[in-house]
């Protein structure tokens, strides 16, 4: 990909990170204020197929994001370039990916 395209990459899961982010907050003050238990909240999430996409979205933008961000860090700050940084973080967003996506897969 080239550099705009990744730099487009980042800037659009950002747009769709602030909305799902302030979701999250909210869901997570909502259940904290309410005294929810672990077992209260999976009872209200499990087969909903909307938390799902919720959070399977929040988990794909994340492991975009994520990564890209920690890209344009080793760059600027340590001057890290070439394609090894890049094949690293290619495998630290599969792993994000795959990881968030059992844990959506595990609560549905």
């Amino acid at each position: 990909m080239t550099e705009a395209a990744l730099y487009a990459a980042q800037r659009v899961t950002a747009m769709i990170l602030a909305p799902l982010v302030l979701i999250h907050l909210g869901l997570i003050l909502y259940a904290v204020s309410d005294g929810l238990t672990a077992d209260e909240i999976l009872s209200r999430t499990r087969g909903n197929m909307a938390w799902a996409a919720f959070y399977g979205l929040f988990v794909l933008s994340a492991a975009v994001h994520a990564p890209l961000g920690l890209r344009n860090i080793l760059r600027e700050w340590l001057g890290l370039r070439g394609r090894m940084v890049d094949c690293v973080l290619v495998l630290f967003a599969a792993l994000l990916a795959g990881l968030g996506l059992r844990a959506v897969l595990a609560v549905i």
